[in-house]
This record gives structure tokens, C-alpha cells and sequence, in this order.
């Protein structure tokens, strides 16, 4: 019985020291942040956004001057092809058809490497970003006295006295002046070596 009482004991001692720590946590000092805003409005971010919509405009302008051309191959090789009225169309008009669909695997290659590279593009500005704002959080957190911070969006309602994105918004204009838009090339696979 004594052994029990002891044992009873040990194991209160052992388990009110956890159950006191979980009971210790801090009430939420809650923080908000409109991240739309802060994407939208910082310096850097909006001359990084006009250069990705000049850039995705130049790529337009790529994929019509691509494109006109063999649109007019296509339907001269066409008009050829319904001239002969079901024969068999001469080498040379196969060397043209072959010719114009090299020409257009390209013009497709060409197109997709474009737009991955585009979208290469937006994502190191967005990578550029988020690497900056995760610093930034924890110090406006830190000044304001919060322990969490919540984007505008995922809130119900707030007061103005929880909203943190003017500080949010001012640290990045100082941490990130600009930003690249030209995203580093893709690593290429590494090639063995010969003997």
C-alpha cells in the first residue's frame, strides 16, 4: 500500500509540471495584414509588375510574328493541295509541307519556351518578395507586441488598432527597393564526364 502511495505520488509529481505548461500559453495578441495592399502598393513591386505586363506583352507580340507567317504557308500549301483534286501532291509540294511543319514545331517550341520563362519570370519576383516579408512579419510582430499575424482576407472583421500593413508596408519599401525580373537561368543537367 505504501509502495502504491509512493508511486501515486511520483507519478502527480512527474505529471503536474506538464499539465501547468500547457496550461501556460499566452492570449493571442492578434495582428492583420492586407497582403493584396502591401503586393499592390510597395515601390519595388509595382515597377516589378509593369516590367512582367511588358514583358508578357513582348511575348504576344513573339507569338504573332511566329504565327502570320505560317498562317500564310498554310494556306498557300492548302490552295496547292486542293488544286490537285485528290492526286498525289509532287515532292516539291512535300518538301513544303515537311518544310512548313518544321517551321512550326518550332514556332511552338519557341512559344512554350517564351511563356515558361515568363512564368519563371513572376515566380522570382514573388520568391524575391516572400524571402523579404518573413523577416518583416516577425519585427512588425515583435514592435507591436503581437503573436500572430492573420492576412486581412481570412478575417471576419477587425478594428483598424490590429492592422499592421502600414508597417508591414514601409519595412518592404526599405528592404526590397527593387526587385529583379528576370528570373536566373534553369540550372542545366550535369553531363558525365569522359574518362
Amino acid at each position: 500500500m505504501k509502495k502504491l502511495l509512493v508511486t501515486a505520488a511520483l507519478t502527480a509529481a512527474i505529471l503536474t509540471p506538464s499539465v501547468a505548461s500547457a496550461q501556460s500559453v499566452p492570449g493571442a495578441v492578434i495582428a492583420v495584414v492586407d497582403l493584396e495592399r502591401v503586393s499592390n502598393d510597395c515601390n519595388a513591386c509595382k515597377t516589378a509588375a509593369a516590367a512582367l505586363r511588358s514583358q508578357a506583352a513582348a511575348e504576344q507580340n513573339r507569338e504573332k510574328a511566329l504565327g502570320t507567317p505560317l498562317e500564310t504557308e498554310q494556306k498557300s500549301i492548302q490552295t496547292a493541295i486542293d488544286a490537285l483534286k485528290g492526286a498525289e501532291p509532287t515532292a516539291a509540294l512535300q518538301a513544303r509541307i515537311k518544310a512548313f511543319q518544321a517551321k512550326g514545331q518550332q514556332a511552338q517550341q519557341e512559344a512554350a519556351n517564351g511563356r515558361q520563362q515568363l512564368q519563371r519570370n513572376q515566380q522570382y519576383i514573388q520568391k524575391q518578395i516572400m524571402d523579404k516579408l518573413g523577416p518583416i512579419y516577425q519585427s512588425v510582430m515583435q514592435r507591436r507586441g503581437a503573436n500572430v499575424m492573420l492576412e486581412t482576407g481570412s478575417t471576419l472583421a477587425t478594428t483598424t488598432s490590429v492592422d499592421v500593413t502600414n508597417d508591414v508596408l514601409a519595412a518592404l519599401n526599405t528592404a526590397l527597393p527593387t526587385i529583379g525580373t528576370i528570373a536566373p537561368a534553369a540550372p542545366k543537367p550535369a553531363t558525365p564526364q569522359g574518362r
